[in-house]
């Protein structure tokens, strides 16, 4: 892979940077993943209109992971003290409907935004419908989403996390598009030269998720090790252990 040049994302930074004056401060939406870590990073590295003042986190009850991503609460709350922002944790159940997800959501919103928090910031890159329904759902509440990775190249983006320093574990696979070998691999060269054709290289469409344990916005890396590897519900989920 070709190297971008270090600390800054490709493409442009116009919902970041665009206006003048004091930053407002924005809640970033959290998935402890690659995506979620790039645009934290274009916030505090890039300046601008915008400030992190706190990470949103959807939970599962029972499982006690990251929804999704499958990453234990415990490695979340490590990240958001190496990070230095405080985490909001949403906890959804085992088989969550849209109608709960946007109940919870709405009453985590709602006391933000009574704090003067009225930007929600999120890693999506190119994902029309995925768009529309944050915004929706955030107008609902009077406020705005931001996505500062919004309509960029994701090989680009994918060349820049690694030349910028950041180190990410694949927590989670499709098995309709991935083997299971792919679940627990860092996200080196090694892996996205690998991935299969037709696999977006940020994992855009779902076909994997990772978790970030190291990188430019960290105070400290992540230790742990890496578990066992469990199909369940279509899905590769690699177990990481807190050391």
């Amino acid at each position: 892979m070709a190297r971008e040049e270090e600390g800054r994302p490709p493409g442009p930074a116009a919902e970041v940077s665009a206006g003048g004056g004091r930053p407002e401060p924005a809640l970033l939406c959290w998935s402890g993943g690659k995506d979620s870590a790039m645009a934290l990073h274009r916030l505090v590295h890039e300046g601008g209109r915008y400030t992190p003042v706190g990470l949103l986190t959807t939970v599962t009850e029972v499982y006690d992971r990251i929804s999704m991503h499958g990453v234990r609460r415990s490695l979340l709350r490590r990240q958001a003290r190496s990070l230095g922002l405080p985490v909001e944790e949403v906890v959804l159940s085992p088989h969550s409907s849209n109608e709960e997800y946007e109940a919870l959501m709405e009453d985590v919103l709602v006391r933000w935004k009574r704090k003067g928090v009225n930007s929600v910031v999120f890693g999506d890159i190119f994902l029309e419908d995925i768009r529309k329904y944050r915004e929706e759902n955030l107008n609902k509440v009077g406020m705005r989403a931001v996505f500062p990775l919004w309509g960029q190249d994701t090989s680009a983006l994918a060349e820049w996390f690694l030349a910028s320093g950041f180190r990410a574990v694949v927590t989670c696979v499709d098995s309709r598009v991935l083997a299971g070998s792919f679940a627990g691999r860092y996200m080196d060269e090694a892996f996205f030269s690998d991935l299969p054709e037709g696999v977006d290289p940020c994992g855009e469409n779902g076909e994997f998720h990772s978790f970030v344990v190291d990188g430019p916005i960290f105070r400290k890396p992540m230790v742990f090790t890496v578990g066992k590897t469990v199909l369940r519900d279509g899905f590769y989920f690699c177990d990481l252990l807190p050391a």
